[in-house]
């Protein structure tokens, strides 16, 4: 979705896809990421995910990215946590212990501005964006990190004509096609979700599965 949508989601108060509570499939498979304590997560799309607090609380660092000033400010203030600010050409970056924020458009990001980036947890970054974008970011996503990097990718999959997103529905096929030319990709779990999700069971969905991937960056050019 274009920056605007977001910016006034987060400004009503339209934030249904915020979880009160820790990702389940991030503390059952984070460990097939195969990181040290002291290794540095980015979470594209972050949000004011309390995720990123069970990550530190695990002993890793966390590098968000967030478009909404309001989400990474409510983050900070609703946790308790004073921070600091650095102003940067394309973004400014909230700090606090081992979180950092860039408050910034994913699409403006660039490797050489951020920390080296040691894995990737994405929950609700590509199950965000509509298909017209997802080219863009799975692209751009490459562009961000290392050979050899492994990210953690949790997806939705449910006919997409019974309800509009987002969250969109991002079939294991269409996983394949935008991550297959730079990534081995590891099929870890699937779920039937829909008897757990009332809220999209009155939407009218007949059926809805959640998928969890391990992705990991091969050596092949970026021109692949």
């Amino acid at each position: 979705m274009e920056a605007a949508f977001w910016h006034e989601r987060w400004e009503k108060g339209e934030i249904g896809f915020h979880q009160h509570e820790f990702n389940r499939y991030m503390q059952d498979f984070m460990d097939r990421l195969e990181i040290a304590r002291g290794a540095r997560i980015l979470v594209p799309l972050c949000g004011k995910s309390r995720d990123m607090l069970w990550l530190v609380s695990r002993g890793f660092r966390v590098t968000g990215i967030e478009i909404s000033e309001r989400a990474v400010q409510d983050f900070y203030v609703e946790n308790g946590m004073d921070y600091e600010l650095e102003q940067q050409e394309k973004a400014v970056v909230y700090s606090s212990g081992d979180i950092q924020i860039f408050c910034a458009d994913f699409f403006k990001v660039e490797k050489s501005g951020l920390p080296r980036i040691d894995a990737v947890y994405d929950r609700a970054s590509l199950v965000a964006l509509p298909p017209r974008m997802r080219t863009a970011y799975a692209r751009h996503f490459n562009g961000l990190i290392d050979p050899d990097i492994r990210s953690l990718l949790v997806t939705l999959d449910y006919p997409q004509e019974e309800m509009r997103g987002p969250p969109f529905s991002v079939t294991p096929a269409e996983v394949g096609q935008l991550f297959g030319a730079w990534f081995d990709i590891g099929h870890l779990h699937s779920e039937d979700c829909l008897a757990a999700e009332p809220r999209f069971r009155k939407k009218g969905l007949t059926r809805m599965e959640e998928h969890v991937y391990i992705l990991q960056k091969n050596s092949l050019p970026e021109s692949a």
